[in-house]
């Protein structure tokens, strides 16, 4: 999809569903994943990346874990126990928009 602008509100949902699936993740393996997901529709950016973890990590919706990998030092990002409760409700609110969407642009499918 050509219009990155329709992901960006459900960013950090994707974010908490991928961490929600794996025990922990770095920044890359998460746009990667998601690239991989998405066939290649979906790229996300550092830019948009970052911020999205550092705002779900001061909400305590993640941990963030050092380690030393290769000789570099990389961030492990993982669910903190609101942040699993938080990933169910974001969940649930983002299937009802796509509900919602769906009966406003297809409506013979909703």
């Amino acid at each position: 999809m050509g219009n990155q602008k329709l992901y960006k509100g459900s960013l950090q949902t994707i974010i908490l569903k991928l961490l929600g699936e794996n025990d922990k993740m770095y920044g890359y393996e998460i746009t990667q994943r998601v690239k991989q997901l998405t066939k290649g529709e979906l790229n996300i950016t550092e830019g948009a990346l970052y911020p999205a973890l550092h705002k779900l990590e001061a909400e305590g919706l993640l941990d963030v874990e050092v380690a030393k990998v290769d000789n570099r030092l990389r961030k492990y990002y993982k669910l903190t126990e609101n942040g699993t409760k938080e990933t169910v409700n974001r969940l649930a609110e983002l299937e009802e928009f796509i509900k919602t969407m769906q009966t406003i642009v297809n409506p013979k499918f909703a």
